[in-house]
């Protein structure tokens, strides 16, 4: 009886009626859920797992075996204890457990359970990394932030279905829209459900997993540390939002941009870790993911500290690629001319912004865009084979929306392909839902943009067919 002693089950009990919004529609029980894996910073022999329990559950563990087809898991099964957190939310009190199995095998299936010796998650898999520059993917993610459960649930379902085997998901940043609203956690665990449990996340923080708490302090959402086991390799006083991971010959860092705006002291930290993890990168391949864009794809939008801080520090140390989010449209470019030196020549990275849920803003269609979209929901499928990298966006009725390739060179310079479909219109047209709430002088500005940006791309793929 006790474990169904939600609080909102107490007040029904008392004659107490709830509105939708403090209804607690995903309480924790007995019963381990939120379920999640994490990559660590050495994911050739370790990985994160995170869970959450009813608060009256005392304990957690987790039971890992290699994979085996038959069904005797326990006869060689290790057992980690987990590290208890206890979070009250707006909505329950519940335990987050966390753990880092660790003494793993590379390149190798592993069979886990999380519980409290007692009630048990169903056994679930997952692989370690390749010691060598074997082949990996991986599926980014932009905003999902509003209407998780009904609308961006779709989205991470079709991209799991289109690359089910890839290595780990990237979200960057605004996973949810109100910051410390359990409600809100709930929709975004329940719309990746099992696949979070069985394929790692690398998450970055967004503004709205930021607020400023009752002394005014810029503070991370209470829900994150507990909810997610990431990285501690990075600055002082940013663990698990800037870190760094090694994957099979790719360097995966997450930077905090939210920070960047706070302080100098802010922006310093980060920069100056940036640089010392670039110059120490051994990695043949670096992927940059932050919340805010250096390059905005949205309209009336600059993110002038980030431009002046990081554009330099991307292009002197190689960074092949920055995955953002954000602006709610997606935009994909360079800020430099391809082709200056030789064709194809790429001197700087690729940034991409992109978004995953429904919230849409008006595009900007600034001069560094060389593909967008607007009002349009997508996943991303990175792929990354010795000196090549593929990049494909998807918009979530799994349609190629637009697609690239980068062939590393001896230099480290890149090569770059674009493979844009070209049956594919760009969705850049404003939809009649924006010009019924924008006046006739942001309208007109936007197809002043239109045409600039149309007018600069015919002229680009006019030399590239030359």
């Amino acid at each position: 009886m006790k474990s169904s002693f939600t609080l909102s089950f107490l007040l029904v009990c008392f004659g107490i009626t709830l509105s939708a919004q403090d209804r607690d529609y995903y309480p924790p029980s007995v019963v381990p859920d939120r379920i999640i894996l994490n990559l660590t910073e050495n994911p050739t022999e370790s990985m994160a797992v995170t869970w959450r329990n009813a608060v009256f559950v005392k304990r957690g563990f987790v039971q890992v075996a290699e994979a085996d087809p038959s069904p005797d898991l326990l006869d060689s099964v290790r057992v980690f204890p987990a590290t208890k957190t206890t979070y009250t939310t707006d909505l329950n009190a519940a335990n987050f457990y966390s753990a880092v199995m660790d003494s793993l095998r590379p390149d190798t299936k592993y069979a886990y359970r999380v519980g409290d010796s007692t009630h048990w998650s169903e056994w679930a898999h997952f692989d370690t990394a390749d010691t060598t520059a074997a082949p990996m993917s991986f599926i980014y993610f932009g905003d999902a932030q509003n209407s998780v459960k009904s609308l961006w649930s779709r989205t991470i379902r079709g991209a799991y279905s289109q690359l089910p085997k890839a290595d780990f998901l990237l979200h960057a940043g605004d996973l949810i829209n109100s910051r410390n609203r359990d409600q809100e956690w709930g929709e975004w665990f329940y719309a990746g459900g099992w696949i979070y449990g069985t394929m790692p996340s690398v998450a970055t923080p967004g503004n709205h997993e930021y607020y400023n708490n009752s002394e005014g302090m810029y503070t991370l959402t209470e829900h994150w540390k507990p909810s997610f086991t990431l990285p501690e390799n990075g600055p002082e006083g940013y663990e698990e939002t800037v870190y760094y991971i090694d994957y099979q010959d790719v360097r995966i860092i997450s930077l905090n941009s939210p920070m960047f705006d706070e302080s100098p002291e802010h922006t310093a930290a980060q920069a100056e870790w940036l640089k010392r993890v670039l110059e120490e990168n051994d990695q043949k391949w670096t992927v940059v993911t932050m919340h805010h864009p250096i390059y905005s794809t949205a309209a009336g939008r600059n993110n002038e500290i980030l431009k002046k801080e990081l554009q330099p520090i991307f292009e002197d140390y190689k960074v092949d690629l920055v995955l953002q989010g954000h602006d709610h449209t997606y935009g994909r470019g360079t800020n430099l001319p391809i082709g200056k030196t030789e064709k194809n020549s790429l001197d700087g990275p690729i940034y991409v912004v992109s978004v995953s849920g429904p919230k849409m803003y008006t595009l900007g269609l600034d001069d560094w865009m060389q593909r967008g979209a607007s009002n349009t929901q997508l996943y991303q499928l990175i792929k990354v084979d010795g000196d090549l990298l593929r990049f494909e966006a998807y918009t979530v009725d799994d349609q190629l929306y637009d697609a690239f390739e980068l062939r590393k060179k001896k230099n480290g310079n890149n090569l770059f392909f674009d493979l844009a479909p070209a049956g594919m219109a760009e969705r850049i047209e404003l939809p009649p839902r924006y010009q019924q709430r924008l006046t006739e002088e942001e309208i007109q500005a936007y197809q002043n943009r239109f045409k600039a940006y149309k007018q600069r791309n015919e002229k680009r793929q006019g030399k590239k067919k030359k």
